[in-house]
């Protein structure tokens, strides 16, 4: 058996998300915490500590989107599967989140374009997968190349509305791409929706959750070290309370 980690680190970066948005994570080493321990032990003296030391421990302050993460249907809106009140990422049922892998390649479409249910389709022709119930489906785009630099957040393909009920019309449940969002980025859009006045173009790939329940994994790790098929994933999201995602260290598993 071997693992495959598929999840990006939660770090100080500008360039993971959008600015203003980043995560921030202040570090304590263990000569800077002693007082914190001695605080639980009146009468001992920092000398009697193996060398003087406390604790490592790090503060953090960041969004349930930071890092990689599994986003919940209650994420995309309100209500899904045509009304139903959305389901929070605590409520989730697990066994969406292990299940049979498969990896679409579309590296090669430039920034900005909308996959739509045909292209969906002539992927799955090529690698010779037919989706089924519980498959757990992994985007590979361009982005993942730009990861780490002010590149990565207007990279990589988006899928569309469309593409992503016609998977969630064949029982697929989780997804996940190696860019900032599901959705094609939003620099792309901004000047689709200012050149056609169509609001439609917003987020549309979220909002397929509306029609179906479904939830998405973003910023994904390694997807080009993966086969199209013949792995497993695994992707169970930190349980917070209420909450529209939950981070994630997702796992593909390849077995011998």
């Amino acid at each position: 058996m071997r693992l495959i980690d598929l999840a990006r680190p939660l770090e100080n970066t500008e360039y993971a998300d959008p600015p203003g948005l980043a995560p921030s994570i202040t570090y304590f080493a263990h000569d800077e915490t002693a007082e914190q321990i001695l605080g639980f032990f009146p009468g001992v003296r920092r000398e009697e500590l193996p060398g003087g030391e406390g604790w490592a421990v790090e503060q953090v302050s960041l969004s349930t989107h930071n890092g990689t993460h599994l986003d919940a249907p209650y994420h995309y809106h309100s209500t899904m599967d045509g009304g139903q009140r959305a389901i929070t990422i605590d409520e989730v049922p697990l066994e969406w989140c292990l299940g049979r892998g498969v990896k679409l390649d579309f590296r090669a479409l430039p920034d900005g374009h909308v996959v739509t249910p045909d292209e969906i389709a002539a992927e799955f022709d090529r690698i010779g997968h037919d989706l089924q119930p519980g498959d757990i489906v992994l985007v590979n785009t361009a982005a993942s190349a730009h990861y780490g630099t002010p590149r990565y957040v207007p990279s990589g393909c988006g899928i569309g509305r469309a593409a992503t009920n016609w998977m969630t019309e064949r029982g697929m449940r989780v997804c996940g791409t190696d860019a900032w969002s599901w959705d094609a980025p939003f620099v792309h859009t901004a000047q689709k929706v200012a050149g056609t006045g169509d609001a439609s173009l917003i987020w549309e790939g979220h909002r397929a959750g509306m029609d179906r329940a479904y939830c998405h994994m973003e910023k994904l790790a390694n997807l080009e070290s993966l086969p199209a098929t013949g792995f497993e994933v695994q992707c169970f999201p930190v349980k917070i309370k209420g909450a529209s995602a939950g981070w994630c260290r997702p796992v593909a598993i390849l077995r011998d």
